[in-house]
């Protein structure tokens, strides 16, 4: 079985946790692990699971059921899914779902997308219609005028608009090239931007965990689908500024 590289602090997890202890510690509304998957897998994806899920809330400085987003997302481990895919977040059901063996590395992609979906009816004042907030932002949609929105607001504005902010960054005409050149719409997609905008940020944490994110330094392919140099800076800079006041914000919440 496939193991993972990871540079962060020790997890003391206790006594073999499973899916359960992840579900019960991050509030997660609901666990589903698919029939093939064996039980010594299954207990050392739960570990995997646990501690990057861990990383992720500390590289967010944000309390444990904002991971769950406070209960509203449930995970999926080998339960099918769809062909050619690894990973996957199904917005109808607010599913975050990897593949058996092979959805590794994307956690933080599709957990991405997770929020992206689940912020956008607390961030904007519109009825957003099930958008991603990435999508409803672009659209202009209207913006609560609150300080965590205009945080937000910052993050989609840095990946996704030029510094003068009315044309696309270099990272989105990239992508735009790209499906121009493959005839499709999918690496220009709003929140696919920002899911791998978001990604990368993660990889560059101080807590590297590989189950996590991974490969947003190196492509192996020609078209380069990451942010680079000071635009990438930049957005991890924006990243933090949201996370670490969202984590604030939080701090003496009740659940």
């Amino acid at each position: 079985m496939r193991s993972y590289r990871r540079t962060g602090p020790v997890r003391n997890l206790g006594a073999a946790p499973g899916f359960n202890e992840v579900r019960n510690f991050f509030d997660f509304r609901g666990v589903k692990i698919g029939g093939w998957v064996k039980s010594e897998e299954q207990q050392q994806r739960a570990k995997d699971f646990f501690i990057a899920l861990l990383d992720l809330q500390e590289i967010l400085q944000v309390p444990a059921y904002v991971i769950s987003l406070r209960g509203q997302l449930s995970l999926h481990y080998g339960t099918g899914g769809q062909p050619g895919v690894s990973a996957h977040y199904m917005p109808a059901a607010r599913v975050l779902a990897l593949a058996k063996n092979a959805g590794a590395g994307s956690l933080a992609h599709e957990w991405f997308h997770a929020f992206d979906h689940y912020i956008a009816e607390h961030i904007f004042s519109d009825e957003v219609g099930g958008r991603f907030a990435s999508i409803a932002w672009l659209t202009d949609f209207d913006l609560r005028n609150h300080p965590l929105c205009q945080l937000l607001a910052s993050c989609y504005r840095t990946i996704l608009l030029d510094e003068t902010g009315e044309g696309p960054s270099e990272y989105v005409a990239r992508a735009m090239a790209q499906d121009r050149a493959e005839a499709s719409l999918y690496w220009s997609k709003p929140e696919e931007l920002c899911a791998r905008a978001f990604e990368s940020y993660i990889e560059d944490a101080a807590i590297s965990n590989q189950f996590l994110a991974s490969g947003t330094r190196r492509s192996a392919r020609q078209f380069d689908p990451y942010p680079r140099g000071d635009h990438r800076r930049a957005i991890n800079l924006a990243f933090n500024n949201y996370f670490g006041a969202l984590g604030a914000s939080l701090s003496g919440a009740v659940n």
